[in-house]
């Protein structure tokens, strides 16, 4: 189909898995399961509905006539109602009892929360396995000091797996969210026209205890514990805004982490991972553009601001139910999930191949660490009978002497010489370097790693080891 637009997130971003929950076979399918549902709790409280008319339909879930269907909207505008028909052309002993009671929405909401809740599902396997790959590489380089930075400025010492920590403790705290909604998130239940259930308290004569029944039938047989107590025609809109704000939330932590490593990368201290026959660039034949955590954050930025989309639609629906949902809510819910399963599966990609240039990292904190180290000097020339007022000054004036050195001519940092050569400070130069060894300035960062992996990451990869090792592909 290359002369008409195809979405990108289909064609180069999202998994196939992800696809397939929100292609119209998985929406169909799931149509006519809720229709069996249906139909097999209304016979079991007493409607008259057979046997032989169930078995038609469970016989003709799975083999959708779509050409049926298709050419029946043609005629009537109404999607509900086509596949309603396409389903009864193939069952014609039960084509007077599909949808009994029921409304649009019935199907279509119903419809919508299972295909999210599974898709909730596929999103919080890939950030387990992100944080599996991340707490791997943390350990593995939890004592490698590097330069920390506030301001992106060099401040004091942190350590490369420790850096890591930080970005597993935003998916940890997206984690909770996302199983939050997971968890909390229910049907629309058997509800009618207006969420009233007038249409089954006619068919019931008015037994309310039946319908209430009829619901919680359905619900479980579609897999849910509760629906919502009350609902107008569609449940409410502000259901979709909380699921895109999860999503949003996901991919503000993935998007974080890709300027990180951009920045990383631009300084030449860590990569992701780049391909044997991999071009940077067009023109600059030399050149390895982080084009993976580019593309993260491309796809996050989009997550993040679809997520107004279903807010704007649940502050403005009028009453029960507006249709100016319909067409934006079509677009919006899929994307983001075909969006951000697109940044998943690079943070995957990308977390489970980091290289590291660690001579490179060692030569930045060694030409930053004498600025550092500075308060340790001092206290041990104080120890030695010195003056602390003046040394401090010395200090000053010899670091604004050092930066000006490194900054306006190019040179190498040579503070370390300049308060060895004075004796004021009464040190070697070979006892300063003992100070400056960068272990002496990471504080509790690798202890911090261990403890965090130990108490925070491994309960949560024990009680999911099921589900890690996802294998993703990158198609482009």
């Amino acid at each position: 189909m290359r002369n008409i637009y195809q979405t990108p997130l289909n064609t180069r971003y999202a998994s196939k898995d992800m696809s397939y929950l929100f292609s119209d076979e998985m929406k169909f399918k799931t149509w006519r399961k809720l229709w069996v549902a249906l139909a097999e709790s209304e016979k079991e409280l007493g409607l008259n509905i057979t046997d032989e008319q169930i078995d038609e339909l469970k016989a003709h879930v799975n083999d959708i006539n779509y050409e049926v269907a298709e050419k029946r909207e043609k005629e009537v505008r109404h999607d509900v109602m086509s596949h309603v028909y396409a389903y009864g052309v193939q069952c014609p002993k039960a084509k007077g009892i599909i949808h009994l009671g029921a409304t649009s929405c019935f199907v279509g909401d119903n419809t919508d929360i299972i295909i999210m809740k599974n898709a909730l599902i596929l999103i919080k396997n890939k950030i387990i396995n992100v944080i599996e790959h991340l707490s791997e590489f943390a350990l593995k380089y939890k004592d490698l000091p590097s330069l920390g930075y506030t301001h992106l400025q060099p401040a004091q010492l942190t350590t490369v797996g420790k850096r890591a920590t930080l970005w597993m403790q935003d998916l940890l705290l997206d984690l909770e969210s996302i199983n939050f909604v997971i968890d909390t998130i229910k049907l629309r239940g058997v509800k009618g026209t207006t969420g009233t259930q007038a249409s089954f308290m006619e068919l019931f004569d008015g037994n309310e205890e039946k319908i209430k029944t009829l619901e919680k039938k359905v619900t479980e047989r579609m897999g849910f514990k509760e629906a919502y107590s009350v609902t107008g025609q569609t449940y409410s809109r502000k259901v979709d805004s909380i699921v895109l704000n999860t999503l949003s939330e996901i991919a503000q932590s993935a998007y974080k982490f890709s300027n990180d490593l951009r920045i990383l990368q631009s300084f030449k201290e860590m990569e992701e991972p780049f391909e044997a026959h991999q071009i940077g660039s067009s023109a600059m034949a030399y050149k390895r553009n982080p084009m993976r955590s580019e593309r993260i954050g491309s796809l996050a930025r989009y997550v993040i601001v679809n997520s107004l989309n279903p807010a704007i639609t649940a502050a403005t629906q009028w009453f029960e139910r507006t249709l100016d949902d319909s067409a934006n809510k079509r677009i919006s819910i899929a994307e983001a999930f075909l969006a951000l399963d697109g940044v998943l599966n690079l943070y995957i990609n990308v977390s489970s191949n980091f290289v590291v240039y660690d001579k490179v990292i060692a030569a930045r904190v060694n030409n930053e660490l004498p600025f550092m180290a500075t308060e340790n000097i001092l206290m041990e020339a104080v120890k030695r009978g010195g003056d602390r007022q003046e040394l401090h000054e010395k200090i000053r004036v010899y670091s604004m002497e050092t930066a000006k050195r490194v900054k306006q001519d190019g040179l190498d940092n040579n503070l370390i010489e300049l308060i060895a050569k004075d004796s004021a400070f009464n040190i070697k130069k070979e006892e300063i370097l003992s100070i400056l060894d960068a272990k002496n300035f990471v504080g509790r960062a690798p202890g911090q790693v261990t403890d965090f992996i130990n108490t925070c990451v491994k309960p949560v990869l024990e009680a999911n080891k099921e589900i890690l090792d996802i294998n993703v592909d990158i198609n482009v």
